[in-house]
């Protein structure tokens, strides 16, 4: 018996390290190390790359950074990176992904399940491969992809999911058919809810079991269309779906596991109705006026924006419903991004991609993009450190505790070696040809330096 319990104990911590998934901070002794030497560090924050330095990975954490040469006593297990001058950064992070749906056209979304999966999966990859160590999945099925990934099973980006979006009948997410009304309450869910896609609650009773059945699954945050979005065929733009009790359960739900919930709004109705119901997180705010700007900036509410690229409104048909809401949503993008750096509103960046593997190639271009507003220093910033603290407001249902988006002593290995200055020249990150090495929780998943 007690052979029996001490190997039930000690099992899943030698699967866990043998598979590179997620580990304790502390856990390191006996660990892989890699050491990059001369490298010059972005670090996540500053504007400017560090002198050349050496640093020092011991399993998936920094242990340490220094200036001066590492010192010879390297067991046969330590990996060299000669980094030859070459620039050292944390691993992006895309704040709005949708990791069940970039590649899946919206009739595959409700198709075969297994086939789905595996596309996911597959894009998952190259997700990673593109230098995006971390994701924050809002809205979709994305749960079994992300202990896949952590298993070790698929290579993929450390994902924060959402799970399902919460919608109204109607809302942004409903992508049910007319046939299939009306909506018998308790009654057999849709194929789309049935997939996890989306749930629709039309009470608060509702909304409070549809955010506990995500947090079960474990769901780092509750995710809301608190208005209208562009693709559901049956949301107008200008509607405000839920209502100020039914927002509130939803935030209740999730303030009482310890995170937060974020909602989808465009309108300064839908923008001012969540941040009533005490929503953290605005995702998109592209229709926001001047006062709701000032109320995201006295409240300190986060918005997770995205730059969309002209090709992803072009793809919806001319003359389709979603085409004239897209044409709709379109000229607000740039007022959005002029407000959020007027009142200096903390803003987190994401793609949205949605039904598009060509769109999601250009996942690094539209990061680069940014530099309409930004500078290159104030874009990256923003797609690593920046992004790393709104997915701490999950609290302790963070999935990766540690420090995310850094290079400094102590954060989780997440790292890009880079062939240039990215602060000099913002489009390395669209290429990841540009990427060289790439490294996820400490282990290398490329190294394509010349030998």
């Amino acid at each position: 018996m007690r052979t029996a319990r001490k190997f039930a104990v000690t099992l899943p911590i030698l699967s866990a390290l043998a598979l590179g998934a997620p580990t304790q901070a502390g856990a390191q002794d006996g660990a892989p190390v890699t050491i990059f030497e001369n490298v010059r560090i972005f670090d996540g924050k500053s504007a400017q790359l560090s002198a050349p330095s050496h640093v020092v990975v011991r399993g998936n954490q920094i242990e340490r950074i220094s200036t001066s040469p590492i010192p010879a006593n390297r067991s046969a297990t330590t990996k060299i990176i000669i980094g030859g001058g070459r620039t050292l950064m944390p691993g992006l992070i895309d704040a709005h992904w949708h990791a069940m749906l970039v590649r899946a056209t919206p009739a595959q979304a409700f198709g075969d399940v297994g086939y789905n999966n595996l596309m996911a999966g597959d894009e998952a990859t190259d997700t990673l491969m593109r230098g995006f160590t971390t994701v924050r999945d809002v809205g979709g099925p994305a749960f079994g992809l992300k202990r896949a990934i952590d298993d070790g099973i698929v290579k993929g980006p450390r994902i924060y999911p959402s799970g399902a979006m919460i919608t109204v009948t109607s809302g942004h997410g409903d992508f049910r058919e007319l046939i299939e009304l009306p909506r018998t309450i308790g009654g057999m869910l849709s194929r789309m809810e049935k997939l996890g896609g989306a749930m629709v609650a039309d009470s608060p009773d509702e909304v409070r079991v549809r955010a506990r059945e995500q947090l079960m699954q474990g769901a780092s945050q509750v995710k809301l269309t608190a208005g209208g979005g562009v693709s559901s065929p049956f949301s107008p733009i200008d509607v405000t779906t839920f209502t100020g009790p039914e927002l509130r359960a939803a935030v209740e739900a999730a303030e009482n596991w310890g995170t937060y919930v974020a909602a989808h709004a465009f309108t300064p109705n839908a923008i001012q109705g969540a941040v009533a119901a005490g929503v953290k997180c605005i995702e998109h705010a592209t229709l926001m006026d001047e006062a709701t700007a000032k109320l995201l900036a006295e409240k300190g509410i986060w918005v997770s924006m995205q730059p969309l690229p002209e090709a992803l409104r072009l793809g919806f048909p001319v003359g389709s419903v979603q085409r004239a809401k897209a044409d709709e949503v379109w000229p607000g993008i740039a007022r959005s991004y002029e407000l959020a750096k007027k009142y200096k509103l903390k803003t987190a960046w994401g793609t949205d991609v949605l039904f598009s593997r060509a769109l999601a190639q250009q996942q690094g271009a539209i990061l680069a993009s940014l530099t309409r507003w930004y500078t290159p220093a104030e874009t990256l910033i923003m797609a690593t450190s920046t992004n790393a603290e709104l997915l701490a407001l999950s609290g302790k249902r963070n999935p990766y505790p540690g420090k995310l988006g850094v290079v400094e002593q102590g954060a989780l290995a997440d790292l890009l070696l880079v062939d240039g200055n990215p602060l000099e020249n913002i489009n390395l990150v669209a290429d990841p040809k540009n990427f060289p090495v790439i490294m996820k929780d400490g282990v290398i998943f490329k190294d394509a330096l010349p030998r």
